[in-house]
């Protein structure tokens, strides 16, 4: 296989086996193989994360197909997010993720940050919101620096 962008499940498929064929047999650092080696994974790992910010429209479905994927339950994530309370609450909407949380989850479950920073929902009314309140935020601080 030459390494190219992966566009279909079948290239997909080919540089996944091509990764452990080249895993098993550890390649020296530094050598062909290990390059080769490693442009695979990188190029596996972004076309992971496209389809995963295609299926995924908020950060709750990210984390839902996560957890699917890797065979994980609630209380496997309470490690990550602060305890089964937590966890519950979170995946139920009504507790937001903190940066803490974010961060933990993406590095362990391979989430990217950036989709799980989005809102729940629409994620284009989520930037119109937070632009108005940036907004409104300007304005509130202009009012109070120059009392009309």
């Amino acid at each position: 296989m030459v390494p190219c962008i992966i566009k279909t499940a079948a290239q997909h498929q080919q540089a996944l086996n091509e990764i452990e064929r080249l895993s098993a047999a550890a390649p020296p650092r530094r050598s062909p193989a290990a390059d080769r080696l490693e442009l695979l994974v990188k190029l596996v790992r972004d076309r992971e994360e496209a389809v995963l910010a295609r299926a995924c429209p908020d950060p709750l479905a990210a984390i839902r197909v996560r957890m699917q994927e890797r065979g994980l339950r609630q209380k496997d994530l309470a490690v990550l997010l602060g305890g089964r309370n937590r966890v519950s609450e979170v995946l139920a909407g009504k507790r937001s993720l903190t940066v803490a949380m974010i961060r933990s989850l993406s590095q362990r479950l391979d989430i990217p940050a950036e989709l799980l920073i989005r809102e729940p929902g629409n994620p284009r009314a989520a930037v119109a919101r937070g632009i108005q309140q940036a907004g409104k935020r300007r304005a509130a601080k202009t009012r109070a620096i120059n009392p009309a």
